[in-house]
């Protein structure tokens, strides 16, 4: 039965997905007498945490009934009051928590608290589950850097297109579809110069009969080369887009573009900026917690070189075309020997009809 009432309280929290971070998703299920009696997520940032939105559901009494959350309750005055404090006032008499909350405002606190208040508390229920679900938020709060997911598609053949350049459309859309759930998910994307200047990306979520949320676009262009006629330029504004530049664009260029869209200017070697540095100030400077990488080949590969990608995915359609030319989802300098070829563990395979795609994490 714990089994059960944990997995109820995983679903509830999915259905944060894209409106609380950099939060964690976070579901509650209140059980007595061997019912559910009520259910509670915590539905957008800022907003109220799973465990007071459970209460807040309630339609009896939950004195001495039995809370199942996933993750620790906070103890800390941040945007809302102590969920831990609630709990006690409640009198519940046993709380189950899926992981301990590595934030270090809580970081074991709350369960404290409960104990030291006679409420019997147990930690550790499909942990593994939980904290899948949220390894974005688990990373970026214990190391104050953007989760990042490397995004491909390719043909059978390791194709991202045709000789001339053609890429439309190598998945089918079920596969699509999904990356837009992705995008929904993440608080940015990311693509590099070269692609603004060869698709003329929207890079915003459409989702069937669902709204979704827009991510922060974040462009690479260490030159300022942007074309004043792309969509990202014409569409763009100090809330939805960074530009990323180096430090020898002229000042005029900077100030042109520091009118539009947020700019952030960084040292530049051999034509590209670190992106190490860039991830960190993503994190620090404008609370963004993911990064949805959709680059072409070399920024693909400067971002796997400079070790800030989590997790890839690696869309396969069945579709052969060939050609010395042909650009692959990684490009660069590459790696010189096999036996340095980076490892992709905790594989997974999905399909999307015809389309195959491969996730694993970068360890």
């Amino acid at each position: 039965m714990d089994i059960k009432y944990m997995k109820r309280a995983i679903e509830l929290s999915k259905q944060g997905i894209g409106k609380v971070n950099p939060n964690p998703l976070v579901g509650a299920v209140i059980v007595k007498n061997n019912r559910i009696i009520a259910e509670g997520w915590h539905e957008y940032f800022g907003g109220n945490h799973a465990e007071v939105n459970a209460f807040l559901n309630a339609k009896e009494s939950v004195e001495g009934a039995e809370m199942y959350v996933t993750l620790e309750p906070c103890s800390h005055f941040g945007k809302t009051p102590p969920c831990v404090d609630r709990i006690i006032e409640s009198k519940l008499s046993k709380v189950y928590i899926g992981i301990k909350d590595p934030n270090p405002l809580v970081a074991g606190r709350g369960i404290q608290k409960l104990k030291d208040n006679s409420i019997i508390t147990e930690v550790g229920i499909l942990e593994d589950d939980i904290r899948k679900e949220n390894e974005i938020f688990l990373k970026y709060i214990t190391t104050k850097m953007p989760f990042c997911i490397m995004k491909t598609a390719m043909t059978l053949d390791g194709k991202i297109a045709t000789n001339n350049g053609d890429s439309k459309w190598i998945t089918n859309s079920k596969s699509r579809e999904y990356v837009h759930q992705l995008r929904n998910r993440v608080m940015s994307i990311m693509v590099g110069i070269g692609t603004v200047k060869k698709d003329n990306p929207q890079l915003t979520t459409r989702l069937e009969n669902k709204e979704g949320r827009n991510p922060i676009r974040i462009i690479i262009d260490t030159f300022a080369e942007i074309p004043k006629s792309s969509f990202i330029y014409q569409n763009s504004n100090h809330q939805n887009t960074i530009i990323v530049i180096g430090n020898n664009v002229k000042k005029s260029v900077k100030q042109e573009l520091e009118e539009r869209m947020k700019v952030i200017s960084l040292p530049e070697h051999n034509g590209e900026v670190d992106l190490k540095v860039l991830f960190s100030l993503l994190a620090t400077e404008h609370g963004i917690d993911s990064v949805l990488l959709e680059g072409g080949g070399s920024l693909n590969f400067s971002a796997i070189k400079s070790g800030v990608v989590d997790r890839i995915m690696s869309f396969i359609a069945p579709k052969l075309i060939g050609g010395a030319q042909a650009l692959t989802p990684l490009e660069g300098s590459g790696i010189d020997k096999m036996q340095n070829a980076i490892q992709v563990k905790e594989i997974e395979i999905m399909r999307f009809e015809e389309d195959i795609l491969i996730t694993g994490k970068l360890i």
